[in-house]
């Protein structure tokens, strides 16, 4: 992103973007391919973000943390058939919101959208879930009803919001002395252009950890101290006091990276492993045993790039689509409070 110039008298400062007449912000929407929606149970805290490719898409998959809730990644394995991605499905629920899946199988196999196999269509799709279930209700999860309704609005609107929606919904941070402590977070979007090539990062941050800016290195959202008044370090905790993690697997931390650019899956895989540096520079702790950290690479145009570019250029969109999604859900601590769940209740 940014970097430093040395002054002649001996201060620091941040100069321009050196890239910042190459590249260009664009609204996800106008990548080609691609169709988002989000839906969501406001009074649960929970929801369901849907990325449709109705032509089909190759992908590549990253998973760095210990506990992820996931169906059918194997597919994208670079040992397996290119069969093509037709869905991307972010949710909450943690293993109980895979359901959602059926729901977008429904909606694709309604609208002659899959794999067709010479028996039946065959829809495709890939899913990733966060743990929310300390927030809000934990009866309530995303179902086939939701993940249905994230496909209409991803394929009659195609204009998604960020923030406390969809996958998002009930997203929090910096538990690692319970929810007492921690604060909201949500999902967050962001999209660049550079000459014909488009490029989108999609996340829902919901992380064990803090969350910085990657370029400033100030921090966004994380562990608070007992009266919430001021912010603790999530690592420095974890290295003063040998901290226990209270809410170990209820964390994850799932992007996707949705690109123009034409690679095969072996070529994603890696974009999705050069995009994790964006994790690493924004969220501390990161990739735990209490995280399930999963980012997707999906590719949907015929554009050609260069693997190298577009991995570290993955990395700064998703390092702001997770500055966006904090900056996006912040939330009274009144309002916050109220829906945070004990463990045990």
């Amino acid at each position: 992103m940014g970097f430093l110039t040395f002054l002649m008298n001996g201060t620091i400062e941040a100069a321009p973007h050196e890239h910042s007449e190459a590249l260009h912000e664009i609204k996800i929407q106008d990548i080609e391919g691609v169709h988002i929606g989000n839906a969501q149970d406001n009074a649960a805290k929970t929801g369901v973000t849907a990325m449709i490719f109705p032509q089909g898409a190759q992908a590549g998959v990253d998973i760095s943390g210990g506990g992820p809730a996931s169906r059918e990644t194997p597919v994208l394995s670079p040992t397996t058939n290119p069969t093509p991605l037709n869905a991307l499905v972010l949710s909450g629920g943690s293993a109980y919101g895979l359901a959602a899946a059926n729901g977008v199988m429904q909606y694709l196999e309604e609208h002659n959208i899959g794999f067709n196999t010479g028996f039946a269509l065959v829809p495709i799709v890939c899913q990733s879930d966060i743990y929310d279930l300390s927030y809000g209700s934990n009866k309530i999860r995303p179902d086939s009803k939701m993940g249905y309704a994230a496909c209409e609005d991803a394929m009659y609107n195609n204009n998604p919001r960020m923030g406390s929606v969809g996958a998002g919904t009930g997203a929090t941070v910096g538990k690692l002395y319970g929810m007492k402590q921690s604060e909201k977070s949500g999902l967050g979007i962001y999209a660049v252009q550079m000459g014909n090539i488009k490029i989108a990062a999609v996340v829902t941050v919901n992380a064990l950890g803090d969350i910085y800016d990657a370029e400033s290195g100030q921090k966004l959202a994380g562990l608070k101290t007992p009266d919430r008044k001021a912010f603790l370090d999530s690592s420095q905790e974890m290295y003063r006091a040998g901290a226990k993690i209270k809410s170990d697997r209820t964390n994850t931390t799932i992007g996707a990276i949705i690109t123009n650019a034409s690679f095969d899956k072996t070529q994603l895989t890696k974009i999705a492993s050069m995009t994790r540096n964006a994790y690493a520079r924004c969220i501390r702790p990161v990739g735990t045993l209490a995280d399930g950290d999963t980012i997707y690479a999906v590719s949907v145009g015929d554009q050609k790039a260069d693997l190298n570019t577009i991995g570290t250029l993955a990395a700064d969109v998703m390092s702001e689509a997770i500055k966006r999604a904090v900056e996006s859900s912040a939330m009274d601590d009144t309002d916050y409070l109220a829906n945070c769940r004990s463990i045990g209740k």
